[in-house]
């Protein structure tokens, strides 16, 4: 692990490299342009860097013409598709000792979303945030790996067998909406969560579950091998290229702020900080993301133009029109026509 570079393990992507073989796709150009070589790929402790899972990711997308491969991904995984973390979980003494053995050693499996788990009397609930900067796709397909994963990971804690629970997901249906549908005893509504990423609840008493190969000293030996990987790791990446994606992936109103500080675990003050080391600053990032957004629903949205002001925070149209001229020269109506909209 370099420091202070994000890398993935290559292992998951090896198999997807086989489900896209498996379709008749030719991958070795997509590698190719990833920078990633098949013999990387193909070694058990291999390691991917951000860029080149976004590169194969995008590429990928663009090759299918689909955007729902996450979750054949997701459905080839099982828990013992996740090395020594996997069988920590399955020889822990019940589902809920599990889970949080796999939220604190989630970056094991991927260090592109941060897992949290917690129940109280009446729920368990699986949280899972983007923590790392991604394209949309990239980023889609890693959230639907990583929720047909988690099932694959249920599924064997409770033997098979998966009670009712319902997911909640922070962004809109996408296209291939009749998946979610089929997901096996789940409730899925969408829009439903402060924050892009998803969760996953359950009744609290489900959680007490005992594995069938529960084994108190065979966990203690792999959880303390999990703890030795988990201290080589390095850190996320830049902070300013994460608040831009999650600024993009906003499904209506923009996060504040503190907002994304709680996702991170961090107080508003330390984000700032950590912001100014990379000579950013929120408000700009922010006031960027929503000139973008603007764009794009100019462009691509019959949305009339004193709803997208207000959708931006604008208290009103004459304010986002003066601030669009002063960004780009012209007025909205006037980039909207020039684009082809109405």
């Amino acid at each position: 692990m370099t420091a202070g570079v994000p890398q993935l393990p290559a292992r998951y992507f090896s198999q997807l490299d086989e489900i896209l073989r498996g379709e008749g796709l030719d991958t070795d150009v997509l590698l190719r342009d990833a920078g990633i070589s098949r013999r990387l790929l193909g070694h058990a402790e291999g390691l991917l860097t951000l860029g080149q899972v976004d590169r194969f990711l995008e590429g990928l997308v663009g090759a299918l013409g689909r955007r729902d491969i996450g979750f054949d991904l997701g459905q080839k995984l099982r828990i013992s598709s996740h090395s020594v973390i996997g069988y920590a979980m399955l020889t822990s003494a019940s589902v809920d000792a599990a889970l949080r053995l796999m939220a604190r050693c989630f970056s094991l499996i991927t260090p592109v979303l941060r897992m949290r788990y917690r129940r109280d009397e009446t729920e368990g609930r699986i949280e899972f945030d983007p923590v790392l900067p991604l394209g949309h796709d990239s980023l889609m397909i890693h959230i639907e790996a990583v929720l047909m994963g988690t099932h694959g990971i249920l599924r064997d804690l409770f033997d098979d067998w998966l009670p009712g629970h319902r997911i909640e997901l922070g962004f809109p249906p996408p296209p291939h909406v009749a998946r979610y549908r089929g997901i096996q005893g789940a409730t899925c509504t969408f829009g439903d969560r402060e924050a892009f990423g998803m969760t996953i609840v359950f009744a609290a008493k489900e959680m007490m579950h005992k594995p069938r190969l529960a084994h108190a000293a065979a966990c203690r030996v792999a959880e303390a091998r999990c703890e030795a990987v988990m201290s080589l790791l390095g850190s996320r990446g830049r902070f300013a290229d994460w608040v831009r994606m999650m600024l993009r992936e906003a499904d209506a109103t923009l996060p504040s702020l503190k907002d994304l500080a709680r996702l991170l675990d961090l107080s508003t003050r330390t984000l700032i900080r950590r912001l100014q080391r990379e000579n950013c600053d929120f408000r700009t990032l922010q006031k960027e993301e929503a000139f973008e957004r603007a764009c794009r629903l100019l462009r691509s949205s019959p949305l009339a133009i004193t709803r997208i002001a207000h959708d931006l925070g604008y208290s009103d149209a004459a304010n986002f029109t003066r601030a669009f001229r002063r960004r780009f020269g012209e007025t909205p109506s006037a980039y909207r026509r020039r684009c082809g909209q109405s």
